[in-house]
């Protein structure tokens, strides 16, 4: 087989999450255990560090890889799920693994994965662990796919944990609650490895401080470990004051990344930065962190964060897709709002999203534009286009991706605003 059948042939016999939500999971740690015995077990042939969390545990993978790579490691990153090509979902010091890799790991394994039964996200990790082994990294950044306690990458042992924040999604598979949504994060905690929680809550700070307890390890409160002294935005770059709480010492760079909501991960990455440089073997220099936060997007290729696609009229597009990160975006576009004579929103959902939820969150003084992308996941662009009308939302429907963004060019003057998102989907179509 060659690429394109070799992607055909995963997308085809082991359904993604990407492709079809829910029906895609398979919960439970065993086959992707024996899966990776087979392989010998690359993901203990180097340091690694694991991330989960609702919003931003992209983000905050990126930047700590990119303060990796600055510092002189070679730098594995596995995140998911990818926009464009399957291969963003793995990378060496930034570079995809190459279509021959891929090509070569399916047809060696393809066996073993039909007897195992393995789902997509199983075979994707254990391909990430092999690919980082046999590229030799020294320390590999491992994103969650899905929860925590029972997504397949929680067979690594890490130098340090990392989850975001908690918010309500994926509700039918890790529950109703925040309490329990945050179980299920907090399940990526290890025997005497602490972890760093990047937005501490009442809600949820006790789930934590109890699964901590019960390994022998401690949660670190990211905001207790780094304050923000100075933070402005700007269109395509923010600049970022930092002071590290215990000794008042000072970080301050220009980062590639515009999202105002960035701060809560900046602060995320710092405090788990500082953990990996003072509490293990791995050093971080303050230049390596500075230089490293600066050039995120341009070190790691992050892509669909608050991304500027146009200057005039100005495009950005963003990968928000819950009511935890739409809030952050909508909070973006009301600080904004007074920049431009119009913002024109284009907006598309998938169909499990509670967009009851989501809906009362968007700007009532923006022009909208309703789609949908091609994925068989996404909502009809006319189911909601009259959702959003009962929340008081002015628009109108357009069936593709391409042509609600033309639409938008052509109402658009240079003084206004296009915003692109809602879903992963919608998004991967105009990046």
């Amino acid at each position: 087989m060659n690429y394109s059948q070799t992607i055909e042939y995963l997308f085809s016999t082991t359904p993604s999450f990407q492709q079809v939500g829910a029906d895609a999971y398979k919960p439970g740690l065993e086959r992707i255990r024996d899966f990776c015995h087979y392989l010998g077990d690359p993901q203990k042939g180097y340091l690694t560090i694991h991330v989960a969390g609702t919003n931003g545990k992209g983000s905050v993978s990126h930047m700590l890889a990119s303060v990796l790579q600055h510092a002189g490691y070679r730098v594995g990153l596995f995140t998911s799920p990818h926009l464009r090509d399957f291969r963003e979902r793995m990378r060496v010091n930034g570079k995809m693994i190459t279509e021959r890799e891929v090509v070569d790991f399916v047809a060696r394994h393809k066996a073993k994965m039909r007897e195992l039964d393995l789902s997509f996200f199983e075979m994707t990790t254990a391909m990430a662990f092999d690919f980082f082994a046999t590229s030799e990294v020294e320390v590999a950044v491992i994103e969650t796919g899905l929860g925590g306690r029972l997504d397949a990458t929680n067979i690594i042992t890490p130098e340090v944990s990392v989850v975001t924040n908690i918010g309500l999604e994926h509700t039918d598979l890790l529950g109703d609650t925040i309490e329990k949504v945050a179980f299920e994060k907090a399940g990526i905690i290890k025997a005497g490895v602490p972890i760093v929680l990047g937005e501490a809550s009442e809600q949820y700070n006790a789930v934590f401080e109890q699964r901590a307890a019960e390994l022998d390890s401690r949660v670190i409160y990211a905001e207790q470990e780094v304050s923000v002294v100075e933070h402005k935005r700007e269109r395509d770059h923010q600049r970022m004051v930092l002071d590290r709480v215990r000794d008042a010492h000072r970080f301050e760079f220009v980062m590639d990344l515009a999202g105002e909501y960035q701060y809560h991960n900046v602060i995320t990455a710092a405090a788990a930065a500082d953990y990996l440089d003072t509490h293990t073997q791995i050093t971080i220099p303050r230049r390596a962190f500075v230089e490293g936060m600066a050039r995120v997007a341009a070190t790691t290729s992050l892509a669909g964060r608050w991304q500027q696609l146009s200057d005039k009229p100005y495009i950005v597009c963003d990968t928000g897709h819950n009511a935890h990160g739409i809030k952050y975006i909508a909070e973006e576009l009301h600080r904004i709002s007074g920049e431009y004579d119009q913002q024109i929103c284009i907006f598309g959902f998938a169909k499990e999203k509670n967009i009851d939820d989501i809906l009362p969150l968007l700007p009532r003084n923006a022009y909208y534009i309703f789609t949908q992308a091609s994925s068989p996941r996404s909502l009809p662009a006319g189911v909601l286009a009259s959702k959003a009308a009962a929340f008081g939302l002015e628009g109108e429907v357009r069936s593709t991706v391409a042509a609600a963004l033309t639409r938008a060019r052509e109402m658009a003057t240079e003084r206004d605003m296009i915003f692109i998102g809602g879903s992963n989907f919608v998004v991967a179509e105009i990046v």
